[in-house]
């Protein structure tokens, strides 16, 4: 069992052969495979070993044990020969960094979502084994108020709301997640999320002017006052309706002063 890297040797017996001289081992030959060649080499006193050469590096995620069948032939006529099989387990070396599901992961999140609903769970995989192949994950970029709002557990990615969400206060978060290995190497992913309105805020009346008294003879359409209603929900759940009390000699006129906040004015005319 070893770990290389490519360009190094590992040294193999020689092999032993009664024999002397000519007839004694004079040759090794590796069976042809993708990552090892073999070299020859020979003591000071004559006899020859070889050194299994890694030619090209190994890669324990594509193959984690290799079978090497080695001959040893002597100089005889006929040559003789006898062969081993080489064992080489691959050990995991830390070449993989974990890698998300997805690059941007999207949440929709209704803004009154109890605490510790969960919003997404993100997840990566490293193909290493082990250690360096275990994966947590954390925050790595993200607002005050994003942190405020959203925890993430280190385990599982499973991302829960810690705080009341306000859709008026903030309408999308997005948030940098890192995925890290036992050793350090790591990978990011973005993740979006949207907060969609619920109709929790009753629209506000705000008196901006007013005649009083108002003389009896005010000619129909005078101006009598002036009522902004604001509500502060988005789409359909921020439009006003405005009426006014029946039988009572005054009437009202809307208009939208303001696309962005809707405020909503009631002209009354005698």
């Amino acid at each position: 069992m070893f770990h290389l890297s490519k360009g190094a040797r590992y040294r193999i017996n020689a092999a032993q052969d009664a024999d002397i001289g000519q007839n004694a081992v004079q040759n090794y030959i590796l069976q042809q495979n993708a990552n090892f060649l073999f070299s020859i080499q020979t003591t000071s006193s004559g006899s020859k070993y070889g050194e299994l050469v890694l030619d090209k590096e190994l890669d324990r995620e594509d193959q984690n044990e290799l079978r090497l069948l080695l001959t040893a032939v002597d100089g005889g006529s006929p040559p003789k020969s006898g062969t081993v099989v080489i064992h080489v387990t691959v050990l995991d070396a830390n070449d993989n960094a974990p890698v998300f599901t997805e690059s941007v992961y999207s949440a929709m999140l209704p803004e009154n979502s109890p605490i510790n609903t969960p919003v997404v769970t993100v997840s990566a995989t490293d193909a290493d084994e082990g250690l360096n192949g275990e994966v947590t994950y954390e925050f790595s970029r993200m607002s005050d108020k994003s942190q405020t709002f959203f925890s993430l557990d280190p385990k599982s990615g499973v991302i829960t709301v810690t705080d009341n969400i306000d859709y008026e206060d903030g309408s999308k978060y997005e948030i940098v997640v890192e995925a890290k290995d036992g050793y350090g190497l790591s990978s990011e992913a973005k993740l979006i999320i949207d907060i969609t309105d619920v109709n929790d805020n009753a629209p506000v009346i705000h008196l901006k002017s007013l005649s009083n008294p108002v003389p009896e003879n005010a000619p129909p359409g005078t101006e009598v006052g002036i009522i902004n209603v604001q509500d502060r929900d988005s789409e359909k759940n921020r439009q006003v309706r405005c009426s006014i009390q029946q039988n009572v000699p005054f009437k009202k006129n809307i208009s939208v002063s303001s696309p962005a906040s809707l405020p909503r004015r009631a002209d009354a005319e005698a």
